[in-house]
Formats: structure tokens, sequence, C-alpha cells
């Protein structure tokens, strides 16, 4: 179910709705009992997760070479976040 944005025409007061694609608008405001809008929100937004996207989460075959030092079992460099977590 989606989230609505309303914005009250007396009091300006703005407050969301998680409510059904087929429930009817609301009218009222809860606050003031003014009469409310439902604005035009940006939506919902999605997060890559993982370490990459198709390169190497979902491309098949062989993943690309990494370029850390750790992976490829040397001296890893100082400034590295990876060296801090070392042993």
């Amino acid at each position: 179910m989606p989230t609505y944005e309303y914005e009250c025409q007396k009091c300006k007061e703005r407050f969301d709705v998680f409510q059904s694609i087929t429930a009817q608008p609301i009218k009222v405001c809860p606050k003031c009992k003014g009469r409310v809008k439902r604005l035009i929100s940006a939506g919902g937004g999605f997060i890559f997760k993982g370490s990459g996207f198709y390169a190497t989460d979902y491309r098949k075959g062989k993943k690309p070479e990494s370029s850390c030092p750790l992976e490829k079992q040397s001296e890893a460099c100082k400034s590295c976040p990876k060296s801090n977590d070392k042993g």
C-alpha cells in the first residue's frame, strides 16, 4: 500500500496517510477539520545493495579482478580502511 501526502488548505498542516490505492482520498484535516489536498509526492526511492550492480552481482561468468591488496594476500595500504580490520 502506498503512502499519500496531504496538506490542509486552512492550517497548512502536512501529513502522510498509509492507505490502499482504491481508498478514497482524505478530505478533512485531522487537526483543524479544514479542507485538505493530496500532494503529488516524489514517490519511493530504491537502494542498490551489494558490491555493485550487474557487473558484480548479476553477470554470469568470471567476476572482475579486485584491486584490494588484502584480497591478494599482500601488504595492505596504510590508507585502506580494510587494513584497520586486519587481525
